[in-house]
């Protein structure tokens, strides 16, 4: 079953690996099961970083930092092998609107029309920042936004920085909201760009949430005014694909679990809803499970007995030379970054996959 499935894997990816940046964010919605996208692979060349790399495939920090542990996020090194955690475990249904699940860091767009779902990744709240988990919807747009401070925010800075930041940030390339806003109906929380792009995937925000310039771009125009928003807190997702049961695990944000069962504890209690749910009857491997939830490594990884390991899955990931030079000084801001020029031939490496033995996996 596990060379089985490596194989299936690599056939899976073969014709669309790498695709182009405007498909990275949109999937079809699954006519079985509830997992979007694949696992993917570059390796990189001197000057790259894994935030590059993520941002450019629509992925967080804290996701393609998680899916890569030992590499340095600042200096991966020339052709060292990245992970793009870009499969989805899609959160629990209604699938309708946006969908916003805090832990993960994540915002899934379900447009009414069709039958696909554009995912991007966010920044939230800061420690000690919480955010009521609840259904709203989008009351206003706004095209280079003011933003006007409240009173607990300015607070915040003159306690914790002593800055005495302005009470008001007219439009512009130096407002934190960026050039494109959404509000929603509640108090004072907008999804939005930002002039701080690095900081998305993080908790960064003083409860809004921060999104990619070239992902609020893309967006801001699909979404109507009345959209309703539901944020979510789900660290532990539960998925099925391809007769195999999947956990993609995030570390939990315990502002909304000071007290009650564990960590572990919660995911399986996820896991047996999930399987009772849907009538699905399959083993578990339930040390992997625990093993993935102490590490929440951001990664869908399967957990049925018999399955492969994220390490053998990522070794038999075909990996291909990230194509393009890092992002430049003018993706530091709120703007949309130009597009990104390719790197140079010399600093590519082509790296060659081998199929672990069959007979090691038994």
């Amino acid at each position: 079953m596990l060379i089985k499935m490596l194989r299936l894997l690599m056939a899976t990816l073969g014709a669309g690996l790498f695709a182009s940046l405007a498909e990275a964010s949109v999937f079809s919605l699954p006519q079985h099961g509830n997992i979007v996208g694949h696992l993917m692979a570059v390796t990189t060349h001197r000057d790259d970083t894994l935030l590059d790399i993520g941002r450019f495939y629509d992925v967080g920090y804290d996701e393609i930092v998680g899916a890569n542990p030992g590499v340095n996020p600042w200096l991966p090194g020339q052709a060292s092998k990245v992970v793009i955690p870009s499969e989805y475990i899609l959160p629990p249904k209604p699938w309708t609107g946006i969908v916003v699940d805090i832990p993960a860091r994540r915002l899934y767009y379900f447009p009414a029309d069709r039958h696909v779902v554009f995912t991007y990744p966010v920044g939230v709240f800061l420690p000690g920042w919480k955010e009521s988990l609840t259904t709203t919807s989008i009351i206003q747009k706004f095209k280079m936004p003011a933003w006007n401070v409240p009173k607990n925010i300015h607070r915040w800075f003159e306690k914790k920085f002593h800055m005495d930041i302005p009470w008001y940030w007219p439009p512009g390339a130096e407002n934190p909201m960026g050039e494109l806003a959404m509000e929603t109906g509640l108090s004072g929380i907008f999804i939005h760009g930002t002039y701080h792009p690095w900081g998305v995937g993080m908790r960064a925000s003083q409860g809004c949430f921060q999104m990619y310039p070239e992902n609020i771009a893309q967006l801001f125009p699909m979404v109507p005014v009345g959209t309703p928003v539901r944020l979510i807190d789900q660290p532990y997702l539960v998925g099925w694909r391809d007769g195999q049961v999947y956990l993609q695990a995030f570390k939990p944000l315990h502002a909304y679990h000071k007290a009650g069962p564990s960590d572990l504890q919660r995911a399986v209690v996820d896991i047996k809803r999930f399987l009772a749910a849907h009538h699905i009857h399959e083993a578990i491997d339930w040390a992997r499970v625990r093993r993935i939830v102490a590490e929440h490594n951001t990664v869908a990884l399967p957990i049925s007995v018999d399955t492969p390991s994220y390490e053998t899955l990522a070794a038999a990931l075909p990996a291909k030379p990230y194509a393009y030079a890092p992002y430049g000084p003018s993706a530091n801001g709120a703007a949309v970054p130009p597009p990104l020029p390719l790197a140079k031939p010399e600093d590519q490496v082509q790296v060659q996959v081998t199929l672990p033995d069959a007979q090691r996996d038994h």
